[in-house]
């Protein structure tokens, strides 16, 4: 960013979620609680999935990336959210507020590839069995993670660099509990259809693109499943991928709402609800969703927890 971007403004007022200062405390509590039980949850599978040889798969590799994306995303928006509700002013400095936005685009584009990246690695299990070890091979496992990582690193290159063309006048007040692209663009004084038009580009490459992987994918599993004669093997398939399916839903559910519309048809308050949702809920979810309906996870767990009560 150029001296000419930052010469008008030198930190922003993050707003928050809600001004109404009665809620402030409840919400403080709650989303601390949510928080919490984030960080335990998701640390919690990637111990569990590290201490536990059966569960070194292709599948809980991925998993295990899920975690960690959701944990560091979450730790990224939330402590910041939750001063927010216990300080008048919630100042973040415009270095802290671009990097805040970078590791916030960074780990949502990466959510959305391992989502994909799951859903392809379900397809292969369930549709050629017998080349799932050599198509999911450790390297090949490497290779999608780095693609992973790598849409990551460009959804937040490409909005940072749609910033460069934009001026920050006198207006420094966030109407959010974070920095986003679209209150950001907000602020601005000469931001044009073309810096929005960019946003809903790179939105699109990091929803659209997905979407279509994990539905491609889904239909070649759907009929795959349809064609197993005993109804035990159609279970087993189907709830290998029910807990894929509903977070899936849960995060390009709320994320699509947020971004893909225009802006003029979504209130920012609407708009912070939605993000409330995919940043705070579903991270929480997530371990929850993967352990609660998870057969070789809750064996895991007992064998862990046996193993320490015993030591």
């Amino acid at each position: 960013m150029t001296a000419e971007n930052t010469s008008w403004v030198t930190e922003f007022i993050l707003v928050g979620l809600t001004e109404q200062s009665e809620l402030q405390i409840p919400f403080f509590i709650l989303f601390l609680g949510f928080y919490v039980v984030t960080v335990v949850g998701n640390l919690g599978l990637i111990t569990l999935i590290g201490l536990n040889s059966h569960l070194h798969t292709p599948m809980y590799f991925f998993l295990l990336n899920l975690s960690f994306i959701d944990l560091s995303y979450s730790t990224t928006l939330t402590p910041k959210m939750l001063m927010g509700f216990i300080v008048r002013k919630n100042m973040i400095s415009y270095i802290g507020c671009m990097t805040q936005f970078f590791f916030f685009c960074f780990f949502v584009f990466s959510e959305s590839y391992i989502l994909s990246a799951m859903a392809y690695d379900r397809y292969v299990a369930i549709c050629k069995p017998l080349l799932y070890r050599v198509t999911m091979s450790p390297q090949a496992c490497s290779y999608l993670l780095s693609g992973v990582y790598g849409m990551g690193v460009f959804g937040a290159v490409a909005h940072m660099g749609n910033l460069q063309f934009i001026t920050f006048c006198a207006d420094n007040v966030i109407n959010h509990y974070m920095c986003d692209i679209v209150p950001l663009l907000e602020l601005s004084c000469n931001s044009s259809f073309n810096n929005l038009l960019v946003v809903f580009i790179v939105v699109a490459i990091g929803i659209v693109v997905p979407i279509v992987t994990i539905f491609v994918s889904y239909g070649f599993i759907l009929s795959s499943i349809l064609h197993i004669s005993a109804k035990e093997g159609r279970s087993k398939a189907f709830s290998t991928c029910t807990s894929h399916i509903i977070v899936v839903s849960l995060f390009f559910g709320s994320g699509t709402f947020m971004y893909l519309k225009p802006p003029s048809s979504l209130p920012l308050d609407q708009g912070k609800l939605s993000s409330v949702f995919y940043t705070a809920v579903v991270p929480m979810f997530n371990p929850l969703i993967y352990s609660l309906r998870n057969k070789d996870v809750k064996i895991a767990l007992k064998k862990t927890l046996s193993r320490k009560i015993f030591s």
